[in-house]
């Protein structure tokens, strides 16, 4: 187990530094920094000083090796719109993001499991044709169509809930503010969810444990929840790991859309103002947020599962 944790550690930073390595090869590529915190009219001492308050003055190998210096200490630099440190904007922002995320996975892991199992057990009956047609919607449509689609007929049409803000207003909780991008957050996972249980369970019930199960009178009850659930979870379990890792970092078009103030809708805004060491900084605060959480969960299917070590 030790050696199985040490090879993911490894490779989980050798991943993050490609990345600090390909965001630093893309900002080198990008207009002079100098003449855009300035603008057109700027005179060339101004822009000579602001060069050299950012290393750009240095040879890149030198301003390469500052830069991965910098990130491993946690500095990501200042937002040239706040002139506050990036990390720290950041930060703040994450509890949002990490809020909207974690309860959009949990409903989705709820309703995606159970619709699977529902499909298995009614496998190729009409329920499972309708479950499984809703999944293919949930798949395909792209997000932000089925935000805007349920900011309309929730919000402007039937007008149950509001369609922009944050939960927290003052001292204030105000959990309708959640709903309506949890839910939209949640319809993908949801549906890929409910396949991968559907597929597992349809091959863990087709297996000869189950059917002697079945032959030693064992009730369906018991059948599908203590003996088929148990085996069929190991895939769910890796889709259900892979999509909360990817909605800590993916919720940039939910968060725009419904205007929820996490990282999604900072990132949006540093785009809009062309703030690219708060860009830079999301993308390398991300990846990273992503490879922890696969780290952490590689290791807990490890030990639950000793044939991931084999393998």
């Amino acid at each position: 187990m030790l050696s199985f944790t040490i090879r993911r550690l490894i490779y989980s930073v050798l991943v993050i530094f490609g990345v600090v390595t390909v965001v630093f090869l893309i900002m080198n590529l990008l207009p002079d920094p100098a003449r855009m915190m300035q603008g057109q009219r700027a005179d060339l001492a101004t822009q000579a000083a602001i060069r050299h308050q950012l290393g750009l003055d240095l040879p890149a190998w030198q301003r390469y090796v500052r830069f991965v210096g910098d990130v491993a200490q946690g500095d990501l630099g200042r937002s040239w719109s706040s002139n506050r440190p990036v990390l720290t904007s950041i930060w703040e922002r994450f509890g949002a993001t990490a809020t909207l995320s974690i309860s959009a996975m949990v409903i989705a892991t709820i309703l995606g499991i159970g619709i699977g199992i529902i499909s298995a057990v009614k496998a190729y009956s009409l329920i499972d044709n309708a479950t499984m047609l809703f999944a293919l919607v949930g798949i395909s449509v792209p997000a932000f169509v089925m935000g805007l689609l349920a900011m309309l007929l929730f919000g402007a049409v039937l007008d149950w809930l509001p369609v922009s803000g944050y939960m927290w207003q003052g001292d204030e909780l105000h959990l309708e503010y959640l709903i309506l991008p949890m839910f939209v957050l949640a319809l993908r996972p949801v549906s890929i969810i409910a396949r991968v249980t559907r597929s597992s369970m349809l091959e863990t019930l087709s297996s000869d444990y189950v059917r002697t199960a079945k032959a030693k009178g064992v009730g369906w009850k018991g059948i599908v929840y203590r003996h088929a659930l148990r085996n069929a979870l190991n895939p769910v379990v890796t889709t259900v790991s892979a999509w909360l890792a990817g909605l800590l970092v993916g919720t940039y078009f939910i968060e725009y859309i419904f205007n929820w103030p996490g990282i999604g809708l900072q990132a949006v805004d540093a785009i809009l103002r062309s703030d690219f060491p708060l860009i830079q900084g999301t993308v390398i605060f991300s990846a990273a947020i992503f490879v922890v959480v696969n780290f952490i969960v590689d290791i807990v299917y490890a030990r639950l599962d000793p044939r991931v070590k084999l393998s």
